[in-house]
């Protein structure tokens, strides 16, 4: 209601009046389909409504009887044995509907309104159209003069046989051509309440030519008045109380998965948002409602939202509205409704379900995805067939069993260059993409472990030729691995080395380094496997730019641009322990190059790469020639020109490193001075004493340059 605007007002107060109409055949065709006498139907769009709107953060959902919990609530009165519409049946859905409203509220209690989010759209789809189908079949002999069926779906089709014994033609031509006008209209004029002008039109047809006569049936008298206020029988609970707490668990859940899913998607449609757990505390509230009028568990209206939307509804008043308009029918136009035809208002529920059917979802799935197909067809014939209970138990074991299949077999591919284009590209989709020369390079987008590292390790052995020189993993997918995982990089680390292959682990999220620490896989980052980049990888084996690409004659540049935060690897590999590992491989090439003697440009080059690590990056570079220039000043031997020598060498390796860096990016040097920066916080955090060396350090060189 917040911020209310005034021309608000008639559209919600018109919405409500229409969705109340529409409501009236409709509730009295569910309130027959649980099991209750016609009245309840009207009575659950009263109090419930109201309750609903109360407690909702959605501003234009309609909530009342509706298909799936009548349905479900039906099918189970059957196989408890209880006769619809009898004094049994009065006495204990209310029952079922005070249990349903308890597990509502006890889901609000656990903020379960999250695990909608783990119920897959198949699943979800295939179940709703499951019971859809499963309603229209038994409500089909109603349309030609004969009763409703129960049970599944061949007991549904035999029963339907059996009742063409009673086949009425008028009835027929009634309730086929509700369906068929209903179905036309929906397209043709969506917004016009083409069921309530049919509801009107069938009783004036019984009242004035008395169809009675000719065999059509229609509606017992409803009694006027509003509903009373009653306590629901208890004690029939301790009679029933398994098959009541998993029938009313089921209808729960059914409840706050089917409305929060729906609610979800108008939320999205006019962008405001739903608090999901207010919402399920809502769905309590009005199934507690529904209870206390004796009336069925109470859902969101899917078919009637979509009506008051068309008539521009903008809040809970049209719920308001609705629920007036429904009283002023229970007052004074009960007697209306006995002149209802059966076959008509059983046409206008039919034409009801058939659109909460949602076989588009399986149209979707069946050319996108094979897997979602067989979820929903799962779904949808589990109920079908086996009942409400068991054909969503085989849809989410099917969910769950996708969700592992995805996770062993995640997608993977071989990447390649197209000439003149940025990026790396699937080599199977790509025709004008070319692999690089003695590479392979492997994309794998999902969490690596022990279930699918013999798939990793298999197509990364199956992808190596005669001349492979080195294998990069494209790992920006892995947000994880297990123990299982570690030790088998590890392992396949190894086996290629011996094979003359170097093997790179690139792109992935800092974390999995944290895990490859901590699985005892150190090994491969202190030895340079771990690089931030394809390209960074690339260069550590050697591999220059242009880069070499199988199939063509003549090198192809490759404009690959590394992105600005991927720059700096270092900190990235080693996390807290970059600033010690750093400072190890500058004593490592320094003690390489003073062992060595050759204290000339190519000599440092060729100690940085033939390092444990590797081949660095530009960034990290320029900190290793940093702490170079800080070690060979700490030598006691400062005065021997040679460690001046090699001084004004690092000091050019240092400006070498800018221009590369300038031509990369304009915006790398201004990087660069950030790195340059956090270096020094770091050493001086860490090292105070070197830290004034190296300023002494940097302002003599500064002095000796200029």
């Amino acid at each position: 209601m917040k911020p209310y605007r005034k021309e608000y007002l008639k559209k919600d107060i018109l919405s409500g009046i229409v969705v109340a109409l529409v409501s009236i055949p409709i509730s009295l065709g569910y309130a027959q389909i649980a099991g209750l006498p016609v009245v309840y139907g009207l009575y659950g769009s009263v109090l419930p409504i109201l309750v609903y709107a109360l407690f909702t953060t959605s501003p234009q959902f309609v909530f009342g009887v509706d298909a799936t919990p009548a349905a479900l609530v039906g099918v189970a009165l059957v196989s408890l044995e209880i006769t619809a519409s009898s004094s049994e049946a009065v006495r204990i859905v209310p029952v079922i509907t005070m249990f349903t409203a308890f597990w509502l509220l006890l889901f609000f209690v656990i903020r379960a309104g999250k695990l909608v989010n783990y119920i897959s759209k198949p699943v979800m789809g295939g179940f709703i159209s499951g019971i859809g189908c499963t309603i229209i079949l038994m409500q089909v002999p109603k349309l030609f003069g004969g009763g409703a069926g129960t049970g599944e779906l061949f007991i549904l089709l035999y029963h339907i046989w059996q009742e063409l014994a009673e086949f009425n033609l008028l009835s027929a031509l009634l309730g086929v051509g509700t369906v068929v006008i209903l179905q036309i209209a929906r397209k043709k004029i969506p917004k016009f309440p083409m069921s309530v002008v049919l509801m009107l039109a069938g009783a004036g047809l019984m009242a004035a030519l008395h169809l009675e006569d000719y065999g059509v049936k229609q509606l017992p008298e409803v009694a006027a008045g509003l509903p009373k206020l009653l306590i629901p029988d208890f004690s029939l609970f301790f009679a029933n109380a398994e098959e009541i707490l998993v029938l009313s668990f089921t209808i729960a859940l059914v409840i706050m998965a089917q409305t929060l899913l729906a609610t979800s998607n108008y939320a999205l449609k006019y962008n405001y948002k739903i608090h999901n757990n207010r919402e399920v505390l809502a769905y309590a509230a009005g199934n507690a409602a529904s209870a206390l009028v004796g009336c069925c568990p109470v859902n969101g209206s899917v078919s009637r939202s979509g009506i008051a939307d068309q008539y521009g509804c903008k809040s809970q008043v049209m719920s308001v509205t609705a629920g007036l308009t429904m009283v002023l029918v229970l007052l004074f136009g009960t007697k209306f409704l006995h002149y209802l035809p059966v076959p008509v208002l059983t046409g206008i529920v039919i034409s009801a379900l058939l659109g909460i059917l949602e076989f588009d979802i399986a149209k979707k799935a069946w050319k996108a995805d094979k897997q979602e197909f067989v979820i929903f067809m799962a779904a949808f014939l589990g109920v079908l067939i086996l009942g409400t209970i068991y054909g969503v138990i085989v849809g989410v074991l099917l969910s769950f069993i996708a969700v592992i299949v995805r996770a062993i077999v995640p997608p993977k591919t071989f990447l390649g260059i197209i000439p003149g284009h940025e990026g790396l590209h699937n080599l199977s989709r790509n025709k004008e993409a070319y692999p690089i020369r003695q590479t392979v390079i492997y994309r794998f987008s999902g969490n690596l472990f022990f279930a699918n590292i013999n798939t990793f390790q298999e197509d990364i052995e199956l992808a190596l030729k005669e001349d492979t020189r080195q294998v990069i993993v494209d790992a920006r997918g892995i947000g994880g691995i297990d123990i299982t995982a570690a030790e088998r990089l590890v392992i396949l680390k190894r086996n290629l080395n011996d094979k003359g292959i170097y093997f790179y682990l690139t792109e992935h999220a800092d974390i999995v380094n944290d895990q490859l620490r901590a699985f005892g896989a150190g090994s491969l980052i202190e030895e340079g496997s771990v690089r931030r980049t394809v390209s960074l990888a690339l260069r550590a084996a050697g591999v220059e730019k242009p880069y070499p690409l199988e199939g063509i004659a003549n090198d192809v540049e490759y404009p690959y641009v590394e992105a600005k935060e991927k720059l700096a690897e270092f900190e990235w590999a080693f996390g807290e322990e970059a600033g010690e590992k750093m400072e190890a491989l500058a004593a490592e090439i320094a003690e390489k190059i003073i062992l060595s003697g050759d204290f000339s440009m190519e000599n440092i080059v060729n100690s940085e790469n033939t390092a444990a690590w590797g081949r660095l990056g530009l960034f990290d570079e320029d900190e290793l020639l940093n702490r170079l220039e800080l070690y060979f000043s700490r030598l006691e031997e400062q005065e021997n020109p040679d460690i001046k020598r090699i001084e004004q060498r690092l000091e050019q390796r240092r400006h070498i490193v800018e221009e590369k860096l300038r031509s990369l990016s304009p915006e790398a040097m201004e990087l660069l001075k950030q790195h340059r920066k956090k270096m020094e916080e770091r050493l001086e955090e860490k090292n105070p004493v070197y830290y004034q060396h190296y300023l002494k350090l940097r302002k003599q060189l500064e002095e000796e340059g200029s």
